[in-house]
């Protein structure tokens, strides 16, 4: 279908960096720099300073990369891990392929882990906490750090979708033991395919992750043990390094056009939208999706469609009735996102115009 306003516009980002995107491919293409080259240390360099860790460790995506720092910290089975259901699949199956057990705790207002459910959820084979920094907003870290530490609980970050976002000053990724970034292609920050990335400043973690994702070589020659093959791509790492100067820029485009719909839609009743983007409080949110719960969400969705707007919505049914296995755990709030949030179109490609068309869209459907 022909939209008038994509939810994420692939064509028009290559075309603003088309000239700088052409020249790096063509560099690394032309002096042959395939797998595991000067690329992708100088990412992982800057992708640690950019977040504020000692390492990064670039991995083929982030669920490999989830998977390997469990691995890494030794959790496997026998062992639980405490994470949320609204979240995509792929931070369950991490934790599954590990070998350990899916405990799950229901989210809050702002869709992330409620905090004070964690307590209640801890068992003797509780290991560690692996909160999910959904849509860009970094889970109350503070006091989950207080639960994990009077528990000697390992904290391990699904910051999949929290690049350049903050509370209290602190990057996602650099509160627990380790984190994982998605660079999924409608990621803020995206390469063209898969790609992923681990941030630690445990340099033994760090260690134990290089060996993992290069089949357990600490060598051309030597092995450390088993591994896989859960390398980051140079030529995307090549990618992602150019892009990631231009973050910052787009955070701040991010959160212009977030306070736009904040604007476009305050009023509207049947609409609940996200926290505001603030400098003041202890979150830094950097919108990598816009996020409203709507009543009559389905009906919106029809209508925004026939309006050519494209929008994304969770899956309909919730994670823990999916034929996981986890349908024992009770989760209201997650029951409830299901069938009411709604991904609005929030990328650094849209303009002003396109934000005032989707709120006045959404204006006549609830008028």
């Amino acid at each position: 279908m022909d939209w008038s306003v994509k939810f994420v516009d692939f064509p028009k980002a290559f075309r603003r960096m088309e000239g700088d995107l052409m020249d790096t491919i063509r560099e690394v293409l032309a002096n042959g720099d395939l797998i595991m080259r000067q690329q992708m240390i100088d990412f992982e360099q800057h992708l640690a300073s950019f977040v504020g860790t000692g390492d990064a460790v670039g991995v083929s995506n982030c669920t490999d990369g989830l998977r390997l720092i469990l691995e890494a910290a030794g959790i496997g089975p026998g062992d639980e891990v405490i994470t949320v259901a609204h979240t995509f699949v792929a931070t369950m199956a991490a934790i599954h392929h590990a070998g350990a057990s899916v405990v799950l705790v229901d989210v809050g207002d702002d869709h992330n882990m409620r905090v004070d459910h964690i307590e209640n959820a801890v068992t003797s084979r509780t290991k560690a906490i692996m909160p999910v920094h959904l849509n860009g907003r970094l889970c109350r870290m503070d006091q989950l750090m207080e639960v994990a530490n009077s528990h000697g609980l390992l904290v391990i970050e699904d910051s999949a979708q929290a690049l350049g976002a903050s509370f209290l000053g602190i990057s996602g990724g650099a509160w627990g033991l380790a984190g994982g970034f998605s660079f999924y292609p409608a990621k803020m920050l995206g390469a063209y395919g898969d790609a992923g990335a681990v941030v630690t400043s445990d340099r033994g973690l760090a260690q134990r992750l290089r060996g993992l994702r290069d089949h357990g070589r600490v060598s051309k020659t030597e092995l450390s043990g088993w591994g896989y093959n859960c390398r980051l791509d140079n030529l995307q790492a090549a990618v992602l390094d150019l892009k990631l100067k231009c973050v910052h820029g787009w955070i701040r485009r991010r959160r212009q056009l977030a306070a736009m719909y904040d604007e476009a839609l305050s009023g509207v009743k049947d609409l609940r939208l996200p926290p505001a983007p603030t400098d003041a409080g202890p979150h830094f949110d950097v919108f990598q999706n816009y996020v409203v719960e709507a009543e009559g969400r389905d009906a919106l969705i029809k209508h925004l469609t026939a309006n050519g707007i494209e929008t994304l919505a969770p899956w309909s049914t919730p994670m823990h009735h999916q034929p996981l296995g986890l349908s024992k755990f009770r989760l209201p709030n997650t029951e409830r996102l299901a069938a009411s949030a709604l991904s609005l179109p929030l990328t650094t490609e849209l303009e002003d115009e396109q934000v005032r068309f989707v709120a006045d869209t959404i204006r006549r459907f609830y008028s």
